[in-house]
């Protein structure tokens, strides 16, 4: 139960933990020293736990607890850290380790450290939740912090972070990494890739003088060094004014500083602390966080572990850097996707992308590399996303991707116009509107009673006339008409008169899908509202809710509305291109809140009243526009034009929905067709779990089909995976370094304490700020302001509720701001950090002219009691 440091690698990780493994592994790599010890191993840890008594029914009532009880999480961990602290060291353990410091000169301290089965992994760092020990003095001093080390496993912070990964606590161990404690001069950490933009030609050092728990603590700030190319590209040296340092007789102790002390490296060690890190990931194959000393001239590696807050890079195929934008920003789905969903989009989507992360990214390095192609990508991403556009000149302005020149024949760019502009045609948009409708039907005709490879079969032949209806030229043509005369609108109107005019021209228009959806449950509210009984079982119904209403006064009213509305738009759900999403008519308890926030918060009639209210306001606006223009220079032709645009504008930008609900439709065919396949599956045994599919891609789930056998290992590993995935933020711009990059907005303009975005629909307006992640289940009420990271479409009845719209993705033509304007929603997009830097229930100042967002009460600091606000992340969980 005791191995000594050099015996113990990666091929031993269930016994001695992640910290001990890659220790053991550092003393064999040329080049690094590492200080001397030993691992109590996780045998030792299981010998302690498995006699202890009510141990299991601990772990039992830990499972059994809801994610958000945090009182009752942290009450049982209490338990089982008390109940292991009091468990005798064994005796076999107690002589071995007694035994081995013995050995020692007398007086040597030890580092005492933590090191479990499920830390300093590549997907899970576990950093700072579990506890560590230094100048530990004496055997008995020692094997008190060892059990005090095994308690540690289930500190709240350890316990919180392991419920988030989805890690069960029984699989977890505890090994004890027993080392010869360093008394450094100098001591730090090193990040061989920078933590905040994952570029891995970067490596980052710190340091602070003494013991390097005064940096891990945040008790002092640090020197700190960022190196590329073994060239220093920055330094800044902090004041100082304590130390960490051993106390006599063990323990630390803080000693005074002169705040005004030179640097403490120069620039020579700390170009060979970066050869050092760049040794260390070479022998530990990934970018690592290395704590460090330097003692008596030499350093010294103490831990190294992953940094599992970089973002992945896509793979290449060879040594170019690569520039990559990110599909999710411009499709307003930034989460992580299964492999099913990522595979799913790659077969739709004729444009070839690349994966990372669980997300997708388009290569644009080609484009960028000649001017015609530089120009006018820089121009399309200017009009949808001007971060992205500040992101990718970042890049550029390196001189990074180099400029060659324009072929006989440029390349088309992506988003831009290719298509002569269409004359106002309602009947254009009702016919494109049937065929779709009717394709989709098509499908399902086709692909239902399907089992097993024929499903795949059918699946693969329809996959064409989906790609076929998204890119119809036909279809193009009229959205691409809308949004040009939208861009007209404003440019000009702007130019003649001062105004944007587009943000109230295009509400209320026909044939958008997207806001007869919200519109329509309004209807549905005003179905249910005249029914007490319906009303309140909807508010204490579950899962079962369309069941239950049967049993009540109106509720067979109320159950035909919600059906009605799900058999219309229940194919929508958020995150809705993630085929593995369940959609709304698989969970129609999700659209409760929703409905009971109109019954509650609206009055009968409020879908039409706001359509007409809109239709007017629109109306209104072009007869001024154009009586204005008319009274100016060069008046008719200019109303003339504007006319024009205006009426291309409104009956063809409400189609602009349409394709994608279309794609979304015929989804949810696919989908309910494997899943009935993967209910199969699990009933022959060959899957566990009807989500196992979820991990699979298209073609490997098609084989487990047809052979009747699923790898269950690699089902596991890429769900474990997926969980990591979702903790990281995925860049606007990436690249093939490992550069993210999100852009800026560079205003002289944004008063102190204000939020910039991108202004897409008109209008100011005050509220609460309501901090959405998950629409299901949010409480929200009429005027409160809604911020959240993106919207698809699946959030338009929320609009319906709220006063104003706040979102970290988006730029002008994308589905939530094309909404909001026709809903006459104040509306601010791509405001970088809004979930983390607006608290729920705050009020906020939203100016969908200018995208300001101004926070007036910054006093509230208490979360609402029904929403759940999105999850923030500290660079490499240093912070709890």
């Amino acid at each position: 139960m005791l191995l000594q440091l050099g015996e113990v690698g990666r091929d031993r990780l269930g016994v001695v933990g992640g910290k001990a493994a890659h220790l053991g592994e550092l003393t064999r790599t040329a080049g690094v020293a590492v200080p001397g010890g030993w691992c109590v191993t996780t045998g030792a840890y299981r010998a302690v736990v498995g006699g202890a008594p009510g141990f299991d029914a601990l772990l039992d009532r830990l499972a059994g607890l809801p994610a958000d009880d945090a009182d009752g999480l942290a009450a049982v961990a209490a338990e089982l850290r008390g109940l292991v602290a009091s468990r005798p060291v064994p005796d076999d353990v107690a002589a071995a380790v007694t035994a081995a410091v013995g050995r020692a000169p007398a007086g040597t301290a030890w580092a005492v450290r933590s090191s479990a089965t499920a830390e300093d992994l590549p997907t899970a760092s576990f950093a700072g939740q579990q506890d560590s020990y230094l100048n530990v003095v004496g055997a008995d001093a020692v094997l008190d912090r060892v059990r005090d080390c095994w308690a540690s496993l289930f500190t709240d912070r350890a316990v919180a972070y392991r419920r988030r990964r989805g890690l069960d606590h029984r699989a977890v161990a505890m090994a004890v990494v027993i080392q010869e404690m360093v008394v450094p001069d100098v001591s730090g950490v090193l990040f061989t890739a920078d933590p905040v933009t994952s570029d891995r030609t970067v490596t980052v050092v710190e340091a602070v003088p003494g013991l390097g728990e005064a940096l891990v603590s945040g008790l002092v700030a640090a020197d700190a060094w960022t190196v590329r190319a073994d060239t220093v590209v920055d330094a800044r040296i902090a004041p100082r004014t304590v130390a960490v340092q051993p106390a006599p007789g063990g323990g630390t102790r803080t000693e005074r500083l002169d705040p005004d002390g030179p640097p403490l490296l120069t620039e020579d060690r700390v170009r060979e602390l970066v050869r050092l890190g760049r040794t260390v990931e070479a022998g530990l194959g990934s970018p690592q966080d290395i704590e460090w000393c330097l003692s008596g001239g030499r350093f010294q590696v103490v831990q190294s572990r992953p940094i599992t807050t970089l973002f992945p890079v896509p793979d290449t195929g060879d040594d170019r850097l690569h520039v990559y934008l990110s599909v999710g920003y411009q499709q307003m789905m930034t989460d992580a996707m299964r492999p099913l969903g990522l595979s799913f989009w790659q077969m739709t989507t004729p444009r070839p992308m690349a994966e990372a992360g669980g997300r997708l990214f388009v290569d644009v390095t080609a484009a960028l590399g000649t001017p015609s192609g530089r120009d006018g990508l820089l121009a399309v991403m200017g009009r949808s996303d001007p971060l992205m556009t500040d992101a990718l000149r970042t890049v550029l302005d390196r001189g990074a991707v180099p400029l060659g020149e324009d072929p006989a024949t440029p390349a088309p760019v992506h988003g831009a116009p290719t298509t002569e502009p269409l004359d106002p045609d309602p009947a254009l948009v009702a016919e494109l509107v049937a065929e779709g409708r009717a394709s989709v039907a098509d499908a399902a005709r086709r692909i239902h009673g399907r089992v097993g490879p024929e499903l795949f079969v059918a699946i693969r032949e329809d996959i064409p006339e989906l790609r076929a209806r998204l890119s119809n030229p036909r279809s193009t043509r009229v959205f691409m008409t809308a949004m040009d005369a939208a861009y007209w609108i404003d440019e000009h109107v702007g130019e003649w008169l001062g105004e944007r005019p587009s943000d109230v021209l295009t509400r209320s228009v026909p044939d958008n899908v997207t806001s007869q959806m919200g519109r329509a449950l309004l209807d549905v509210a005003d179905a249910v509202r005249p029914y007490p009984a319906a009303v309140a079982l909807l508010r204490e119904a579950g899962d079962d809710v369309l069941d239950a209403l049967g049993s009540v006064e109106g509720g067979a009213v109320a159950r035909d509305a919600i059906v009605g509305w799900l058999d219309a738009y229940g194919a929508r759900c958020v995150g809705e291109i993630d085929i593995s999403r369940p959609r709304w008519h698989e969970r129609p308890a999700a659209l409760v809140p929703l409905i009971l926030g109109h019954v509650d918060g609206e009055e009968p009639g409020a879908g039409r009243r706001r359509f007409e209210e809109g239709r007017r306001a629109a109306e209104t606006t072009r007869d001024d526009l154009l009586a204005r223009l008319r009274a100016g220079a060069d008046g008719e032709a200019r109303a003339a034009r504007t006319a024009l645009m205006i009426d291309r504008l409104r009956t063809f930008i409400g189609y602009r929905e349409f394709p994608k609900f279309g794609m979304v439709s015929r989804y949810a065919v696919y989908r309910a067709a494997l899943l009935a396949e993967a209910d199969r599956l699990v009933a022959a045994r060959v899957l566990n779990d009807r989500t196992d599919a979820y991990y699979l891609r298209f073609d490997e789930l098609e084989q487990v089909s047809r052979t009747g056998h699923a790898d269950l290992a690699l089902v596991r590993a890429r769900r474990a995976e997926f969980a990591a995935y979702e903790a990281l933020t995925p860049p606007r711009v990436l690249t093939s370094d490992g550069e993210c990059l999100q852009g800026s907005y560079h205003r002289d303009d944004v008063p102190p304490g204000a939020l910039a975005g991108l202004a897409v629909s008109a209008g100011t307006v005050e509220g609460r700020a309501r901090v959405v992640a998950d629409l299901s289940g949010a409480a929200l009420e009429p005027g409160d302001v809604l911020v959240t990271a993106y919207t698809d479409p699946s959030w338009t009845p929320a609009f319906v509720t709220v006063a104003g719209l706040v979102t970290e993705v988006g730029g002008r033509m994308t589905h939530g701001a094309v909404v909001a304007r026709e809903y006459g929603l104040p509306a601010v997009v791509g405001v970088e950090g809004a979930t983390r830097l607006i608290r729920d229930g705050q009020r906020v100042r939203v100016d969908g002219s200018s995208g300001l967002v101004e926070i007036l009460d910054r006093d509230v600091s208490r979360t609402g009691d029904r929403l759940r606000p999105r999850d923030t992340h500290t660079t490499n969980g240093r912070t709890p």
